[in-house]
């Protein structure tokens, strides 16, 4: 029997290649959708917990952050991350993640804060070792250790405390939990830089968007958010300014580095949804 001829053989390769390269766009955009909802679910899981701890605790909130990196009490989370491989609160859940108050109420599922997305890493003795967090609070929740803790006035904008603060402007419109960017996230609070709010409205205002905490662009540019009535959304950003390149294995953006980025439609939608003015 004739076997297949030298020209036969590469246009079967040719129409394989066309064939992979239209089904891999498609593949990609399954496994993105496929990662979004298990964020979602991490969220409205992690939101729960947090709602759950509220309800057993005389509708006290935790605070999104302490004055120290190790444990303190009433805060949702301790510990610092980076890439620095000596300090083990980066890649073992067991130093900050099962400290947290809220674990008991996360059904000891370790999994609930970090997006499936997030493929960051620490290289500890030559092993690669996945980080263990990606989700931070929303820092008026609480703020650090019950105060502004120096990034901003709490006589200016509204520090909830407890549950029921959270009518103004209802918590509906107040988001819990946020995917940070690996080349951002450090404590457990996510700052929203309130200046210049309403940012949209305020003719020719230099609203400056906090580079310290940048929010995620795990889901196609897009990012997961948990509300204080245990809804979940996908962002997705507007704003190139917004979601700059990604800078694997360093911290690039700090808080000393705030950028100012007048107009930007998604400083407004953060800050329509972290805090709002004290009247």
């Amino acid at each position: 029997m004739p076997g297949f001829t030298l020209f036969e053989l590469l246009v079967v390769i040719a129409i394989i290649a066309i064939l992979a390269a239209l089904l891999l766009p498609a593949l990609n955009r399954g496994k993105l959708k496929a990662q979004g909802i298990q964020c979602m679910n991490c969220h409205r899981q992690l939101a729960l917990a947090w709602r759950m701890y509220t309800e057993d605790n005389r509708e006290l909130l935790l605070y999104a952050s302490g004055t120290m990196t190790n444990a303190e009490p009433g805060v949702w989370m301790s510990g610092t991350l980076d890439y620095n491989p000596g300090n083990p609160s980066k890649w073992d859940p067991s130093v900050d993640i099962y400290q947290s108050p809220m674990w008991p109420y996360c059904g000891k599922n370790a999994n609930l804060f970090k997006c499936p997305a997030d493929r960051s890493y620490v290289v500890v003795n030559g092993q690669n070792k996945p980080r263990v967090r990606t989700m931070v609070m929303n820092l008026y929740l609480g703020g650090s250790g019950g105060s502004g803790g120096g990034l901003f006035d709490d006589t200016a904008w509204q520090l909830y405390k407890k549950y029921s603060d959270l009518n103004l402007p209802g918590p509906e419109k107040v988001f819990v939990f946020v995917d940070e960017r690996e080349d951002a996230i450090n404590w457990g609070n996510f700052y929203t830089d309130m200046s210049g709010y309403p940012t949209l409205s305020t003719a020719g205002n230099s609203a400056a968007y906090m580079l310290a905490d940048m929010p995620g662009t795990y889901h196609g540019n897009g990012c997961g958010f948990s509300f204080a009535d245990n809804h979940t959304e996908l962002k997705k950003w507007r704003d190139s300014r917004t979601s700059p390149p990604l800078n694997k294995g360093s911290l690039i953006f700090d808080r000393h580095n705030e950028t100012p980025s007048p107009g930007n439609p998604d400083v407004a939608w953060l800050q329509d949804r972290s805090t709002r003015p004290l009247k």
